[in-house]
C-alpha cells in the first residue's frame, strides 16, 4: 500500500504504517552513519542538527560542490547494520521518526522503534542517481570533517522513495518474518533433493 509522509512527523504518522507499506518522502531527509552515530552515543557530542520529527538516511552521498552550493549527485543507501548497536539510544536521543538505509536491523532496533515510536525503511540498492534526482537541495552540510560521506547533509526532498517499511512500531520485522518464511518453504525442498544428490549436506 502507498502512502505518503510529509516532515516534520508526529508518532501518530507512524503507528498508520506496518512492514511491508511503500512509502514515499516529503520534507527533510538528512544523511546520518556511523560517525555520527557513534559521536551523539558513544561520544557524547551534540548533533548539529535537531532531527524531532525527520527522517534520516544512512547514506554515503556524492555531492558537487560550488563554492557554497551543493548538488546531490549520487545517494545510495549503506548497510544499515552497522548502526545496530547505537540505533535504539540515538532514536531516543534525537527524536527521529523515519530510518531510511539498506538491508534489514536487530532486535535492538525493533525495540527502539516500538517503544519511541519510529520506523525503519529500505531504499532498494543501484537506484542511487534515482534518489539523488528527488533531492530538491541541499540546505546545508554540518560535521563536514569528517568528510563527504560521513558529514550530515540536509537535504530538502520531494516524492523521496520507494521506500519500504521494514520494522514498525509494532514489534514487526519484514527481514525476519520473510526469513522465517524462506526457511520453512526450503527446508522440505532440500530435504527432498538430497535424498537423491547427498553431497549437498
Amino acid at each position: 500500500m502507498k502512502k505518503n509522509l510529509q516532515t516534520p512527523l508526529k508518532s501518530e504518522d507512524v503507528e498508520q504504517l506496518s512492514i511491508g507499506d511503500i512509502v514515499f518522502l516529503d520534507g527533510y531527509l538528512i544523511t546520518c552513519r556511523d560517525m555520527a552515530h557513534r559521536r551523539l552515543i558513544d561520544m557524547g557530542m551534540q548533533l548539529p542538527v535537531d532531527l524531532e520529527g525527520l527522517a534520516i538516511l544512512h547514506a554515503g552521498p556524492i555531492v558537487a560542490e560550488d563554492g557554497n552550493d551543493y548538488k546531490m549527485i549520487s545517494i545510495g543507501p549503506t548497510t544499515s547494520m552497522r548502526m545496530e548497536v547505537h540505533e535504539k539510544e540515538f532514536i531516543n536521543q534525537t527524536g527521529v521518526k523515519l530510518i531510511v538505509g539498506k538491508g534489514g536491523m536487530g532486535p535492538e532496533t525493533v525495540e527502539g522503534c516500538a517503544e519511541y515510536k519510529a520506523v525503519h525503511a529500505v531504499f532498494p540498492g543501484g537506484c542511487a542517481v534515482l534518489a539523488a534526482s528527488k533531492v530538491e537541495k541541499i540546505e546545508k552540510v554540518e560535521w563536514k570533517d569528517l568528510g563527504m560521506p560521513e558529514a550530515l547533509w540536509v537535504c530538502k526532498v520531494k516524492n523521496f522513495g520507494p521506500l519500504i517499511i521494514s520494522i514498525d512500531t509494532h514489534g514487526n520485522n519484514l527481514f525476519d518474518k520473510n526469513k522465517a518464511e524462506f526457511n520453512r518453504i526450503k527446508s522440505p525442498v532440500v530435504e527432498e533433493i538430497c535424498k537423491y544428490i547427498k553431497f549437498i549436506k
